[in-house]
């Protein structure tokens, strides 16, 4: 996993995205806001603590968690939950507590970052390039 630690990751490709933000209740101008910027990601680690930030012209988050343990987050749309994040291999899952319990599954590559976030039976497939 650490080849992927520091590198910057593009938003490039949003399927399902307006209908998973829906669901979640966030409103209509943050949705429209939400789906016309492309954010960038950045994953770090230090000693057993990760990082994981995303940056964007509309807003900048940092979540810092360790693997296992439960974590509080405001998540980038306002709400407040509780997550865990777990690894399995280059793939990192997040499980978020809330008013809705949400799935997010960031799949790092060498190329890319894959993250598949989900909402009961709703499924958005957000995908992040490699910059160079």
């Amino acid at each position: 996993m650490a080849e992927f630690y520091g590198k910057k990751y593009k938003l490039s490709t949003s399927e399902n995205f307006e209908e998973f933000m829906k669901a979640l209740g966030v409103g209509l101008v943050t949705r429209k806001m939400g789906n016309s910027i492309s954010p960038t990601i950045e994953l770090t680690e230090n000693n057993g603590e990760f990082s994981l930030k995303t940056s964007s012209t509309f807003k900048n988050s940092e979540i810092k968690f360790k693997l296992g343990e439960e974590f509080d987050e405001e998540t980038i749309d306002g709400r407040q939950v509780k997550s865990v994040m777990t690894r399995e291999g280059n793939k990192f899952i997040q499980v978020q507590k809330g008013d809705k319990e949400t799935i997010i599954e960031r799949e790092f590559t060498p190329t890319e970052m894959k993250a598949v976030m989900k909402l009961g039976d709703i499924v958005c497939t957000r995908v992040y390039k490699l910059q160079e």
